[in-house]
């Protein structure tokens, strides 16, 4: 086994709440898995990620954006991709191939000691509640901020202003933890500690020099 590398090293201060992001922190997430059993042609399903459901335009829908309305202006702009917009629609849960390893194991573990936890994640509302009804791990958190309920994104700072009112902690307080770099800048800037994921084994080293976990 390699050596874990330790980052972001505690130098801010005790950490009395973590704040999870949820998208390749905690599950797993490629909507390429949908599309690859409806497309079969390699080259016709890269044009197709590139130039009809991309992260842009899914994007629009983690903020706020009407998903009929969307996928609506979408089949106008690309006519013939009908049923592959209504599978973006009705079929999400199958861009969700599974946990990403270990960091439910670390969620449960700071909950049986005690730490609060709290989330912050990018997620169209209608997206949400379908995943999280088959979820209870975040059961164990205080409050999640959606961005599709508030129409705010991740990096904006707004959405974590938002959160740090409604989680009840002051940022310096709180650890956050994030896959995206851009997101780990913003938190950063706004006083908050965060820790950049980069796979479990690294965060667990980390949370333990804080003196989360053992």
């Amino acid at each position: 086994m390699s050596a874990v590398r330790k980052i972001d090293a505690p130098v801010d201060g005790p950490v009395k709440a973590v704040v999870f992001d949820v998208g390749k922190v905690l599950i797993e997430w490629d909507m390429r898995l949908l599309f690859g059993k409806l497309i079969a042609e390699p080259e016709r399903l890269d044009w197709f990620m590139a130039n009809v459901v991309t992260h842009d335009w899914h994007f629009e829908h983690d903020a706020g954006r009407d998903l009929a309305e969307m996928v609506a202006a979408r089949k106008a702009e690309f006519p013939g991709h009908d049923h592959l917009l209504d599978a973006y629609a009705t079929r999400f849960a199958e861009t969700i191939p599974g946990n990403v390893p270990g960091s439910h194991e670390i969620v449960r573990d700071l909950s049986a000691r005690g730490v609060p936890l709290f989330a912050i994640t990018n997620f169209a509302s209608t997206f949400w509640r379908e995943y999280r009804a088959t979820e209870p791990l975040f059961d164990l958190f205080g409050d999640i901020v959606v961005s599709g309920d508030e129409k705010l994104v991740k990096p904006d700072a707004r959405i974590f202003d938002l959160a740090a009112r409604r989680f009840g902690h002051d940022p310096q307080a709180m650890l956050f933890v994030d896959d995206n770099a851009a997101n780990i800048a913003a938190a950063r800037d706004l006083g908050w500690q965060a820790h950049h994921f980069d796979g479990a084994e690294a965060l667990r080293v980390d949370l333990a020099g804080r003196g989360l976990l053992d």
